[in-house]
């Protein structure tokens, strides 16, 4: 009989490419890890893991292994959300690790509409870049990721994560006041392929959009300025640093002084925003109110 506690190991192992990672983030010991996969390849009668340069990769046993442990471990939090139903489970925190401009579009009032429709929920916020949730999520440090699709990132049909779209928003070129296309309403992103760019560091999804955005354009943007604080962007474009694309949403509110946004026409700069669950755990009584508060925060955002 297989135990499902080490089918976590195994997946965890996966997920993270060395044993090591895998035992920080199940807060265990790098040897308590080998010995329970070690169990786990006793278990199944074959090998599971090879060593690949630092790390290790799954064989095609554990390969096979890995597709039921999505299926095993999803079960069991179908399992776990039926008994809090039956229990009655209107009452206990949610952990969900959200982007900061996802906290402000949606999070935020789907806390306010939780506290008076669900008062017995408690949700626990956890700031963490739109490329950090889902990681949070997958070893169990929060219960629903608020995210942001971005190359490398896990797709829709991930046997791991059960997810639900919520918006997508455009990006807005931002000039100097004094940019020869300042004047303009909007601006095409080719006539920008000159220019120096801030833009936010390798890894952020919004980093990854903007290099897409500008490759469909034709051009590879030159990169001189890097930081993910959608504030400082702006500061250093108004400071004649450069020109950059920053999600329409974070410049809401934003004392641009020295820059300005414009529309960018030409290929679409856009940020698609889902939450996600571990597989199963959709339905739990607990978790299903918060997704239905989220989905209906933003049905109430702005079209663009």
């Amino acid at each position: 009989m297989i135990d499902p506690r080490r089918l976590r190991i195994l997946r965890a192992v996966a997920d993270h490419r060395t044993v090591t990672a895998a035992a920080a983030a199940l807060y265990l010991t790098p040897s308590a890890v080998s010995q329970q996969l070690a169990a786990l390849e006793q278990e199944t009668g074959h090998v599971l893991l090879t060593r690949s340069g630092r790390g290790v990769r799954l064989t095609a046993a554990g390969e096979i292994l890995l597709g039921h442990t999505h299926e095993v471990l999803a079960q069991l939090e179908r399992a776990e959300a039926e008994l809090a139903a039956y229990a009655g489970g209107s009452a206990g925190a949610v952990t969900v690790a959200a982007f900061a401009t996802g906290i402000t579009e949606v999070l935020a009032p789907a806390i306010a509409r939780l506290a008076h429709d669900h008062p017995g929920i408690r949700l626990r916020v956890r700031d963490a870049e739109g490329d950090q949730s889902l990681p949070l999520l997958l070893d169990g440090e929060a219960d629903l990721a608020l995210a942001v699709e971005y190359r490398g990132a896990p797709g829709a049909d991930d046997g791991r994560l059960s997810v639900l779209p919520l918006y997508a928003e455009p990006f807005d070129a931002v000039l100097p006041v004094n940019h020869p296309l300042a004047g303009l309403p909007a601006v095409e992103l080719a006539d920008l392929a000159d220019a120096d760019w801030v833009a936010q560091y390798p890894g952020n999804p919004c980093h990854d959009v903007m290099l897409l955005a500008c490759e469909l354009a034709g051009f590879k943007p030159r990169l001189v300025h890097s930081s993910d604080d959608f504030r400082a962007v702006v500061a250093l474009v108004g400071a004649g640093a450069g020109v950059a694309l920053v999600p329409r949403s974070a410049l809401r509110g934003m004392d641009f002084k020295e820059a300005l946004a414009r529309p960018v026409t030409g290929p679409a700069a856009t940020r698609r925003v889902f939450a996600a669950t571990r597989r199963g755990a959709e339905s739990h009584p607990l978790i299903a109110p918060v997704l239905a508060a989220l989905a209906r925060e933003a049905d109430r955002l702005p079209t663009y």
